[in-house]
């Protein structure tokens, strides 16, 4: 199985989006104005249920710039297919290391790392991507944590959105929105870490 999950359309948006990724989770930017009740306390909550999990060997799956994977704890490894993302990384998962490779067909050994942690991953990966990103993450880690975004009123479960950057460039963006429980069932019975307004988190 050889489909990187990624079209070359959403590469190029990632890779421009590096020097702005964090503004969405901070606040700032282009995001400053953003009307979301609650957010700062919420990604604070979060990243308290991430810095929870047990230490372990780990593997971030579209780590993008480290924003949470400096709050795993363990042997850390962050893969993204984006260069300009794994560069802001790099110095944040240190003493970690990050590997530039594909997010549903894993570049790793069968039973390589303990678990398989993911950030706003899973909800952009279409049809048949999602099974084979699951099998995958059970080959190499006995564990999966998925943290997405929460559905909620106002947004569909799953969409095309159009995705605007500062320099004014258009991306066209697959995008799903998850109920904790039902994500939690889709991945094969999970356990629900964090159900929130706007973010889920569950393990399997």
């Amino acid at each position: 199985m050889s489909d990187p999950g990624v079209d070359q359309q959403m590469r190029a948006y990632y890779d421009r989006r590096a020097q702005e990724y964090d503004d969405w989770w901070l606040g700032t930017g282009m995001f400053a104005q953003t009307e979301r009740p609650g957010w700062p306390q919420e990604v604070a909550e979060l990243i308290a249920v991430i810095e929870a999990l047990p230490a372990a060997a780990v593997l971030d799956v579209g780590c993008g710039t480290g924003f949470l994977t400096a709050h795993l704890a363990g042997e850390v490894v962050g893969l993204d297919q984006s260069t300009e993302m794994l560069e802001i990384a790099t110095p944040r998962i240190a003493p970690g290391r990050v590997i530039r490779g594909e997010g549903v067909a894993l570049p790793f050994a069968d039973g390589e790392f303990d678990r398989v942690f993911t950030s706003h991953f899973y909800g952009h990966l279409l049809g048949e991507q999602r099974g084979h990103f699951l099998q995958q993450a059970a080959r190499v880690a006995g564990e999966l944590v998925i943290v997405d975004s929460a559905l909620r009123e106002g947004v569909a479960a799953e969409e095309w959105q159009e995705r605007v950057l500062r320099d004014g460039s258009r991306h066209r963006v697959y995008k799903r929105y998850f109920d904790a429980s039902e994500l939690a069932a889709e991945i094969g019975g999970a356990d629900v870490l964090h159900a929130g307004r706007w973010f889920v988190a569950v393990a399997r």
